[in-house]
């Protein structure tokens, strides 16, 4: 899942950020609303949580924006959280709203609640053969036997699942899967694929599709 946190206190969303990509997210940072602006034209997010109080260009502006679009869903994340402010956030097109201070497990729930309502919908199971990935309890198995992926390998194996047979290419792997910094020319993706093959073991599923991509073998 891509995520879009956009926070001014820049400690606050280095914790967020990490404690976001320890449950599997990929997450980039926004330090004012013009930024969360700029990268949304670049960048689709599935989910964009975002500070109400912002600098630059305010968060209620933002929201609204990004409602119009409607390429993403958002949590609204502030720390006002009267009754009227929630009602506010709301109605300006938030789909979520978490006041501060907040429990983090919480605030993981709410993310992956919003994901799962991207659209097209995102299954919470996804199966290909003997492969079965469970996205909401981050667990992998094979044959009934439990494999363990690292976040960047389960997210390539979710994304070539949710293809569900098409050629996934490496570049949308690595919009994907990986944040804003991965260099374009990278052989990260071709790495990764490789140790994802060799966990899940024989017979190989992931198929390389010469000049395109990677498929999962129906």
């Amino acid at each position: 899942m891509r995520v879009l946190l956009v926070e001014d206190e820049q400690p606050l969303a280095g914790y967020i950020a990490t404690g976001l990509r320890k449950h599997g997210c990929v997450v980039d940072i926004a330090l004012d609303g013009q930024a969360a602006l700029d990268k949304v034209e670049l960048t689709p997010y599935d989910v964009v949580v975002l500070d109400r109080d912002l600098p630059v260009v305010h968060g209620d502006t933002v929201c609204r924006r990004l409602a119009d679009r409607g390429t993403s869903r958002i949590l609204m994340l502030t720390a006002s959280g009267t009754v009227s402010d929630r009602v506010d956030g709301l109605t300006l097109g938030a789909d979520d709203y978490l006041g501060k201070p907040f429990a983090f497990t919480e605030l993981v729930a709410r993310v992956r609640a919003l994901g799962r309502r991207v659209v097209p919908a995102r299954p919470p199971v996804l199966r290909a053969g003997d492969i079965v990935l469970d996205s909401a309890r981050r667990s992998v198995e094979r044959g009934g036997r439990l494999v363990h992926l690292t976040p960047k390998e389960f997210g390539v194996l979710e994304r070539l699942l949710m293809a569900a047979g098409d050629v996934v290419s490496a570049e949308t792997l690595l919009d994907k899967v990986w944040d804003e910094h991965a260099d374009p020319f990278t052989n990260a993706v071709r790495i990764t694929v490789g140790t994802l093959r060799r966990k899940l073991g024989d017979p190989p599923v992931i198929q390389t599709v010469t000049g395109a991509g990677y498929r999962i073998a129906t």
